[in-house]
């Protein structure tokens, strides 16, 4: 090994604390890092590659056949900015019954409403329909239904009562499109014989524009497109970018606050890296100049320090490496599993370009005290004792002194004036690490809203069933207990029974259903409300409650979709009946994210409007407090057992997702907060070293252990209580930056109240967070100062 080697190596053992320093700074920092970039990239590669594969749609547009002509919509194809175009494609909205058993449904189970598109191919230029089970038509008295839309296998039989002659079709495969264009196909000639004598045909276009990279890009191919045909011809669109973002939102609302934890990670790395690298150049000033005697050149020297740098944050970078691998796999699993594939992998160049930028960053950091240590001169060097100069901080002190206080306080105040850029250097420290907190208490908090908000009718403490089973939208609950079935409780009697019930606060009804939406391609869930649900209604971004008929709320991502605003008005249809149909106007955005985020939330009075069973399936009942929750469910079974229905304790349905971002973020808080610690517990050490001469003195004059560790504390507490009440504010305004991120990433709007979630004596506490880092980075060295030997500490020049 070199002499260079050599020392660089005996620098590294020799200085144990620094290194782990180092060790630990970059390892937070390259976890974080790798993490939030590696999502980011992998999470998109499953659809990426499907995409590319099946050459998915950019836009898929469903059009009015009573406005428009076959004719045009494939004239469509030459409009500007489209590459290429599949279709037109006839769809109809219909009703399947099973008209065979099997492991999954009996016979006579009525299914949710589809809409089937009359398709002779799964080939194409645009969509190429992926077989995941079975084969493709080879007939008219055949179907492929899309996978997981209807819980059939090949060789199952389908009814279509709706239809004229109510034909039965047996299920030939299970098949995908990657952008989920429609839930199952048949052929041209069957879709055209399961409409509605007389109705209106719709039909649907496929398209590939040429620059579809951005939501802008698809707007204006869909701009161009609608210029193409008659006035109001276009019914609904759906982009692929929204499907992409559907699919990946999981991983993708990890990346911001691991991106804000990456750069908080990667300054603290800078920062306290260079405080290790300067404290190590100042201590070992002597040894500089012994080196130059012995003939080490300045860039020689100056090589040794950014080594003696790299080498513990290399391991640092490797170790980040494997916990960011470990970390990323149940997220990226569940990306792979929505396109069956194996679970995504981050891709090589992350894992070298991470580790890289933050090397790089640690050799810029370290490079600056290596170029002031190549400098020394050799013998200044050797005859320069490391005590600093007795005129740092006099006037302080002296001030300090004149405090009623006791002195071992007043010269710990003095101490951060003696290296007041090493004081600034550790308050900054200390600033990187409350701010983190701070971020860190205003994500769990944030997280904690969304979580009990997420999930319609989350709200009241009792859940009231009417019987007869729960069911999907649209679709007959199957009885499977062996006896007759039992009939659906009456809701008017239900609701007498609550009202009657003592203990009973507010309650209000919900039913769903599925129905067509203008704008929306496929089938929409709508979930109707009976009685005052504004208590229990999600929370809002913008716009009001339902308070009348003909009213809806939605979320952004459904707006997005349709490409409305609140104050819009939605048109929908009964699916599987022709001239049903509502007008219903946006008056509220809320949040929530049931059912994608793409359900309408809208009075029963909606439903009856359509034709549709607008009795409730469920009550949400909130007690009267104080009321014993226990007794009240038993109570309330007795009344509502004679009439088949049953009353259940609401319980909060927990999201693997957000239990894994709060584990996250937390183990990302507490390392940067060790990190901090760390930093400060450096810069004390070198402190208390470069002034153990001072301090033999004082201990010479009679300070006891008690006392130098009451001085030693003090010198970080005005430090810690300065950075902390500066750190608040920063790590407030970060929380408010990187949340909207978040929701953004999974298409949705936060509530102003999901950001808004530091209250006044949560900050005060944050505020004394700078104050417990500070402090306990402080302890250690204040101990091995108190233990030192009067007679050691006065011969150490």
């Amino acid at each position: 090994m070199s002499a260079l080697g050599r020392v660089v190596r005996a620098g590294v053992g020799r200085r144990r604390v620094q290194t782990a320093v180092m060790i630990m700074t970059t390892l937070m920092a390259v976890t974080a890092s790798f993490l939030a970039a590696g999502l980011l990239v992998a999470s998109q590669a499953p659809f990426d590659h499907a995409f590319a594969q099946q050459r998915g749609a950019h836009l898929t547009a469903r059009f009015d056949g009573a406005k428009v002509t076959a004719a045009e919509l494939t004239a469509t194809a030459h409009a500007r900015g489209v590459s290429a175009a599949a279709g037109p494609f006839r769809t109809v909205a219909v009703r399947a019954r099973t008209a065979s058993s099997s492991d999954i449904l009996p016979e006579g189970v009525e299914l949710p409403p589809v809409t089937v598109a009359g398709r002779a191919d799964a080939g194409g230029g645009v969509d190429r329909v992926d077989l995941v089970s079975g084969t493709w038509l080879t007939g008219p008295g055949q179907i492929v239904v899309a996978k997981d839309m209807l819980p059939v296998e090949p060789g199952a039989r389908l009814t279509f009562p709706d239809a004229p002659g109510s034909p039965t079709l047996t299920v030939a495969g299970v098949a995908r499109s990657v952008t989920g264009t429609a839930d199952a196909w048949v052929t041209p000639a069957r879709a055209a014989s399961l409409a509605a004598p007389g109705g209106t045909p719709e039909y649907e276009m496929l398209y590939r524009l040429a620059a579809a990279g951005t939501d802008a890009q698809v707007s204006a191919g869909r701009a161009a497109i609608t210029a193409a045909v008659p006035k109001d011809a276009l019914t609904g669109s759906q982009s692929y970018l929204t499907v992409k973002q559907e699919e990946t939102a999981n991983a993708k609302a990890f990346v911001p606050f691991l991106a804000a934890f990456g750069v908080l990670g990667l300054l603290l790395s800078v920062l306290v890296i260079g405080i290790v690298v300067s404290g190590a150049v100042g201590a070992a000033t002597r040894r500089i100049g012994i080196l130059k005697s012995l003939g080490f050149t300045p860039a020689q020297v100056v090589r040794a320090y950014v080594g003696q740098a790299l080498v513990p944050a290399a391991v640092g970078c490797a170790l980040g490496l494997v916990v960011g691998h470990l970390l990323a796999v149940p997220v990226l699993a569940e990306v792979g599993e929505a396109f069956d594939g194996p679970a995504a992998s981050i891709p090589p160049w992350i894992d070298v370009a991470v580790p890289a930028t933050a090397l790089a960053l640690v050799a810029c950091a370290a490079l600056v005290p290596a170029l002031r240590a190549g400098r020394l001169r050799t013998v200044a060097a050797i005859t320069t004792g490391r005590t600093p100069g007795t005129g740092r901080g006099r006037l302080v002190r002296r001030l300090t002194g004149r405090l009623a206080v006791p002195r071992a306080v007043g010269l710990g105040l003095a101490g951060p004036f003696a290296r007041p850029a090493r004081s600034a250097t550790m308050a900054a420290a200390v600033v990187f690490g409350a701010a983190a907190v701070t971020f860190g208490v205003g994500l769990a908090l944030t997280l904690g809203a969304v979580r009990s908000g997420r999930m319609l009718n989350s709200a009241g403490s009792v859940v009231v069933g009417t019987g007869g089973g729960q069911a999907p939208p649209g679709a007959q609950a199957v009885h499977v207990g062996g006896g007759p079935e039992e009939p659906k409780a009456d809701p008017a009697e239900i609701a007498a029974a609550l009202r009657a019930q003592q203990g009973t606060g507010r309650f209000y009804g919900t039913t769903q259903a599925e129905v067509s939406a203008s704008g929306i391609t496929g089938a929409t869930t709508v979930v109707a409300y009976q009685g005052d649900a504004s208590w229990a209604g999600p929370p809002m971004v913008s716009g009001d409650w339902l308070d009348g008929p003909g009213q809806a709320v939605v979320t952004t991502r459904f707006l997005k979709a349709a490409g409305i605003r609140v104050g819009d008005p939605v048109t929908l249809t009964r699916q599987g009946r022709q001239g049903r149909h509502v007008t219903v106007r946006i008056v509220g955005e809320a949040f929530f994210t049931e059912g994608e985020g793409m359900e309408l939330l809208t009075p029963t009075s909606t439903l009856t409007a359509l034709g549709l069973d607008a009795a409730p399936g469920q009550y949400n009942v909130e007690t009267e407090p104080g009321t014993d929750l226990t007794r009240y469910l038993t109570a309330l079974d007795d009344t509502l057992d004679p009439l088949g229905a049953v009353a259940l304790a609401n319980t909060d349905d927990e999201s693997s997702v957000i239990v894994a971002m709060d584990a996250l973020i937390g183990t990302l808080t507490l390392m940067l907060v060790v990190v901090a610690g760390l930093g400060v517990l450096n810069t004390v050490v070198l402190d208390t070293r470069d002034r153990v001469h001072d301090l033999g003195v004082l201990k010479a004059l009679g300070m006891a252990p008690r006392q130098t560790v009451t001085m030693v504390v003090t010198s970080v507490a005005g430090i810690g209580l300065v950075a902390g009440a500066v750190a608040v504010p920063v790590g407030v305004a970060l929380h408010h930056y990187v949340t909207p991120l978040m929701g953004d990433a999974v298409g949705m709007t936060l509530p102003p109240s999901h950001v808004a979630v530091y209250d006044a004596p949560e900050l005060a506490l944050l505020a004394l967070g700078g104050l417990v880092i500070a402090v306990a980075g402080a302890l250690l060295p204040a101990g091995w100062a108190a233990g030192t030997r009067t007679a050691t500490a006065l011969r150490t020049e």
